[in-house]
């Protein structure tokens, strides 16, 4: 393609994409295809200056101003800043300022590049009398009615004998904990999420009823200065403005009640400036808002003056960017994996794509929901967001491909790690593979589970242990554990024989169990202790419960239909009860009785609350005690405890009992009340 042609083809191409970003506030690309675009486009006018046209997209800054809106000429214009993309430009740069400053290191004031809507600020008076947008660099769009209700914005600045008129200049974001809370009221109400924070805080800030922009917590940060009683930026500015230096205006601004970021430091030379960029990039990630970059300006106004500007940009300043989060490519293909608790994620496998720093071949698409609304096909060009160390995500679909029927997503019925039935429970997200004790994907956290203290209690055998005894091939289900000997486990790497013997006794001491710790070990969804609790109260054996319909299991107390389905799946399983089988093979044994189908007592239904040491008892024999007397055992005191158990060292819990009048037991007392109950 020639020149000519190729430059008319970029200039429509940008035109397009700068409408649905500035404009709609609806990005159709990611922000690093859209720079190289434009780099592109200034790299053939640079070469060709005859291409050059004066409705060229690097002519301008920004998008037109919305026609509801009145229009604001600026004063001075809202100029965008060159960008810088690696360390050689940054240097190439600096080299340009200190050349044409004709000295040596210069000196720069270095700030966060946030990622956010440019805004103008007129205070008159010390009072704001008008906000505007960026707009076209030239013209903006008058907001002053939606920015009046961002609460970090003074209304009136902090001054004894305010200026008569000042333009601040500054950036409209929305921190990301708000950005996502926003985007989870979206969804409940049934509306279309946003993009991202950027977009979010721009559709804020444009709404024609401010009391929707109310609704929004819209941050503000102070970053510059457009005019002065008269004085325009470039120009002398009245002594009374301590701004012969950038970072003396921004600690200004902060004394004058202007939010400005604090990170934000005085450089010297291209080292300062690379220093600075990354040690924010080491944080980036943990910022509360979100960041493209850095920007880098010489710190002395009169130095800034002396450079001037270029035709949309200053040379005093410049934007490094950090490597692109979104990247644009291609969905190879969509297939599941098995998370630690059996979720079942749908994941894009992508055509490689450098994001973030780091090349990217798959990329989460959370759930099945998450597929349809996004609309995610095989061999569409889609968005992706790398954001520090997050997994990366497919943001939207950019370009749709042949949309064949094969190319839909569709959820898998069985898990393909190890065929158990894939199932989503009612008002949940997740699908789930309902083979615990036997998927390799979940056996890890199955064995975690069933050694915890709360199920078989079996001390010393961690996470880290566990890793090794799975990562090794040692242990399959649950019933392995039992086969363990001192030796085998001495052999384990950072394992002495005394820590082996010891886990070894531990393992031998868990086969003497309860049914209800038994149960609640072998991780059946839904089943918590208290509901393993009833359930071998209200059966008795294990047998029984196994065999047990939903119907019938329906009658144990606070077992509701999902929590009844998921029990009888988990026995259908032949896997699960084969499981089950081998640890009885094992040894692993607890008393079984006759159903208890109503606990008849005086306790029933009433609430205890457990507080300090007791003389014998520990805390879970003395909440088994109360339970299988129908008691409920809380964890906090309120007007409906009906016992306080208090043993020594016991704290607020039981200063709390005696204010509201509960009636305290110690450990006798409670037997006694148990004995005739």
């Amino acid at each position: 393609m020639k020149a000519a042609e190729r430059a008319r083809a970029l200039r429509a191409e940008i035109a397009r994409h700068s409408h649905a970003y500035y404009v709609r506030d609806a990005p159709t690309i990611p922000d690093a295809e859209y720079d190289r675009l434009f780099r592109e486009l200034q790299a053939l006018e640079a070469a060709d200056p005859d291409l050059l046209t004066p409705d060229s997209p690097t002519q301008r800054v920004g998008g037109a101003p919305l026609p509801v809106f009145a229009q604001v000429v600026h004063r001075t214009p809202m100029l965008s800043l060159s960008n810088a993309f690696d360390d050689a430009e940054v240097e190439a740069f600096d080299k340009r300022v200190s050349e044409a400053l004709d000295q040596g290191e210069v000196e720069y004031a270095a700030e966060l590049k946030f990622d956010g809507l440019a805004m103008s600020l007129t205070y008159e008076n010390g009072v704001l009398v008008q906000a505007a947008t960026r707009g076209d660099g030239e013209t903006g769009e008058d907001v002053t009615a939606n920015v009046r209700t961002i609460r970090v914005i003074p209304l009136r600045l902090a001054l004894a004998q305010p200026p008569h008129r000042i333009e601040v200049r500054g950036e409209v974001l929305l921190y990301k904990a708000d950005f996502a809370e926003l985007n989870r009221r979206q969804r409940d109400a049934g509306d279309k999420e946003f993009v991202n924070p950027r977009n979010a805080a721009a559709g804020a800030l444009r709404q024609l009823d401010a009391r929707i922009t109310a609704r929004r917590p819209l941050k503000f940060f102070a970053y510059g200065i457009g005019g002065y009683d008269g004085a325009q930026t470039g120009e002398a500015l009245p002594p009374t403005v301590p701004a012969d230096t950038h970072a003396r205006l921004l600690d200004w601004y902060a004394r004058i009640g202007l939010p400005v970021c604090d990170q934000r430091v005085v450089a010297r030379g291209a080292a300062g400036l690379l220093a600075f960029y990354r040690a924010v990039g080491e944080k980036r990630a943990s910022l509360p808002y979100d960041i493209d970059g850095v920007v880098y300006k010489v710190n002395r106004i009169d130095q800034q003056q002396t450079l001037g500007f270029v035709s949309r940009a200053p040379r005093f300043a410049v934007a490094h960017k950090f490597p692109a989060q979104e990247e644009l490519t291609e969905v190879l293909d969509i297939e599941v994996q098995v998370g630690r608790t059996g979720a079942i994620t749908p994941v894009a496998r992508l055509k490689p794509v450098f994001v973030g720093g780091v090349t990217v071949t798959n990329a989460t698409l959370h759930n099945e929901d998450e597929v349809r609304r996004k609309d995610v096909w095989r061999g569409d060009m889609v968005t992706v967001r790398r954001a520090g160390d997050v997994i990366p995500e497919v943001v939207m679909v950019s370009r749709p491909g042949p949309r064949r029927e094969q190319d839909r997503f569709v959820m898998p019925s069985q898990c393909p790690v190890c065929g158990s039935d894939v199932v989503r429970e009612e008002g949940e997200a997740i699908a789930r593979c309902s083979g615990g004790l036997y998927c390799a994907a979940q056996r890890k956290q199955a064995l975690l589970h069933f050694a915890q203290r709360r199920a078989l209690d079996i001390e010393g055998l961690g996470v880290k242990l566990v890793d090794q005894l799975v990562d090794a091939d040692v242990i399959k289900t649950p019933a392995d554990l039992y086969r363990l000997g001192v030796a085998s486990l001495a052999a384990l790497e950072r394992m002495a024989e005394k820590s082996a013997l010891n886990v070894v006794e531990a393992i031998e001491q868990s086969r003497h169990t309860t049914l209800a710790r038994f149960l609640f070990g072998l991780g059946i969804r839904q089943v918590g202790e208290a509901t393993a609790k009833d359930l071998a109260r209200q059966f008795g054996s294990l047998d029984a419960i196994m065999d047990a319909s939903e119907e019938q299991l329906l009658q144990v107390p606070d077992v509701g239909p999902v929590v009844a389905a998921s029990i009888a799946r988990f026995f259908r399983q032949p896997h699960n009860r084969e499981v089950v089988e081998q640890l009885r093979a094992a040894g692993v044994t607890w008393p079984e009785g006759a159903p208890q189908m109503n606990v008849v007592s005086s306790l029933a239904g009433k609430t205890f609350v457990l507080t300090g040491t007791l003389p014998q008892l520990t805390r879970e024999e003395a909440r088994e005690m109360i339970e299988a007397h129908g008691g409920k055992v809380a964890g906090s005191v309120s007007k409906k405890t009906d016992y306080v158990v208090a043993g020594a060292e016991a704290g607020s819990k039981l200063t709390k009992a005696q204010e509201l009048g509960v009636t305290i037991l110690d450990e006798q007392t409670l037997k006694n009340l148990l004995e005739h109950a």
